[in-house]
């Protein structure tokens, strides 16, 4: 078990929660992203099936800006999990996507009037969103 901060809770220790907790972190402690305006698995509804979001990041105003996908270590980032963020997003419709398996990191940026996105260098610090 471990505890969760954000959620103030103790949660299971499987690999992709080591992968989320040590995101988490890295969000507050290096990206300056505010705890409060962490969302830790988001539970929705998108085509009558329950899902969950890792991370769902707030502006605030209270706007989804930013969804993470933590995957275990062992999976690989293909386009699988890149589908399975891009459909999470048709529900939020946030600017920022990234997909962790706490090895390798992928960010980008959505441009939903243009009808395309653009691969990150870096994950944007909290104030670089907006």
């Amino acid at each position: 078990m471990i505890l969760d901060p954000v959620r103030r809770k103790y949660v299971k220790l499987t690999p992709e929660e080591w992968v989320r907790q040590n995101f988490i972190q890295y969000l507050i402690n290096e990206g300056k992203y505010p705890a409060g305006l962490l969302g830790i698995e988001v539970l929705f509804r998108f085509n009558k099936l329950r899902r969950r979001v890792d991370i769902l990041v707030h502006s605030r105003t209270g706007e989804p800006i930013l969804i993470v996908e933590c995957k275990s270590p062992d999976v690989k980032i293909d386009e699988t999990v890149f589908e399975q963020i891009a459909t999470y997003n048709m529900k939020f419709k946030v600017p920022y996507l990234v997909v962790t398996n706490g090895l390798h990191h992928y960010a980008c940026k959505i441009d939903h009037l243009e009808m395309k996105f653009e691969y990150l260098l870096v994950i944007p610090l909290y104030e670089d969103l907006f």
